[in-house]
């Protein structure tokens, strides 16, 4: 039996490999074939993205797309694929929102405290992200824009130096994923100002959303889902549908991302299709504007 492809854009071990291997578990029992997880890291994703969008539309070579799918579409000029065009949109597997955190020192005890104080130390405080064009750093530039604050950007090489250097006070200020935030909630290191989401996050319950804190239409989060190679056939793309959907209501799967700060969604295709179109548009102003570069 031929198996199914399901294409991860990153190396092996991360979180969105995690995710990939256990959907794939699932979508195997349901499907009753083979899926396998290969990785072609590389690009941002371009890579595995590319090759799927030009793979034969039979169901049997999939994309597990993210965020970066979006923010590429403006970030890399003469991309070998299309977002939009070249895909099916089968459905979200989850979303993790990002989490505003300051380091104790900056003298502000909510995010309207901190951003009048950020108004009156323009170029003070800076922040911290994972690497340049990740969504750490793109969520600064959009809180920079939506606050009108002017704040310094320091990419590291990864999330656990951008952390560490935000724990020892060198910067003030970074977006985390909840996973990442709460340890030093609990242990006061950081102050944790507001979840960037719609509602509250049941592991940190007590945190508002950006728009509770004083900031609204402010929404970040890393997200990924199921992509096809675009004219996939609707028996085929209805098949991969239902069998998402079953994997995502499993006890286990939900277990598994709420260990990772995530949730589990599971939208329908047109729903989807919407989403990412509104993320794609959501960050070229953002990348346009700030002139944010990719590593």
């Amino acid at each position: 039996m031929k198996p199914i492809r399901l294409l991860v854009g990153y190396a092996p071990g991360g979180a969105t490999d995690i995710v990939a291997r256990s959907i794939a578990i699932k979508l195997q029992e349901t499907l009753g074939q083979p899926v396998v997880v290969e990785n072609r890291a590389g690009a941002s994703s371009n890579i595995a993205s590319e090759f799927v969008a030009k793979s034969a539309p039979d169901g049997y070579t999939l994309l597990l797309g993210t965020i970066a799918n979006a923010t590429n579409m403006t970030a890399f000029k003469n991309l070998g694929y299309d977002t939009m065009r070249d895909f099916v949109h089968i459905t979200q597997f989850m979303t993790a929102p990002s989490v505003l955190t300051l380091h104790p020192s900056v003298p502000a005890k909510n995010l309207r405290e901190f951003i009048a104080v950020a108004k009156q130390n323009p170029g003070k405080f800076a922040f911290s992200s994972s690497g340049n064009g990740g969504s750490p750093h793109l969520a600064g530039e959009l809180l920079k824009m939506r606050a009108n604050i002017d704040l310094i950007h320091v990419p590291y090489k990864g999330a656990a130096p951008a952390i560490s250097d935000l724990l020892g006070g060198q910067v003030q200020m970074s977006f985390q994923t909840a996973l990442s935030a709460i340890p030093h909630l609990k242990s006061g290191k950081l102050n944790v100002l507001a979840v960037a989401s719609k509602k509250r996050m049941a592991t940190m319950p007590n945190v508002p959303t950006m728009a509770e804190a004083g900031l609204s239409d402010f929404e970040v989060s890393s997200w990924n889902g199921l992509f096809a190679p675009a004219k996939t056939p609707p028996h085929i793309v209805a098949a991969l549908y239902n069998a998402s959907i079953k994997a995502l209501q499993s006890a286990d799967i939900k277990e598994k991302m709420e260990a990772q700060g995530a949730e589990p969604v599971g939208n329908s295709p047109e729903e989807f299709r919407s989403f990412v179109k509104s993320e794609i548009d959501k960050w070229e102003q953002v990348i346009v504007k700030s002139g944010a570069k990719m590593d």
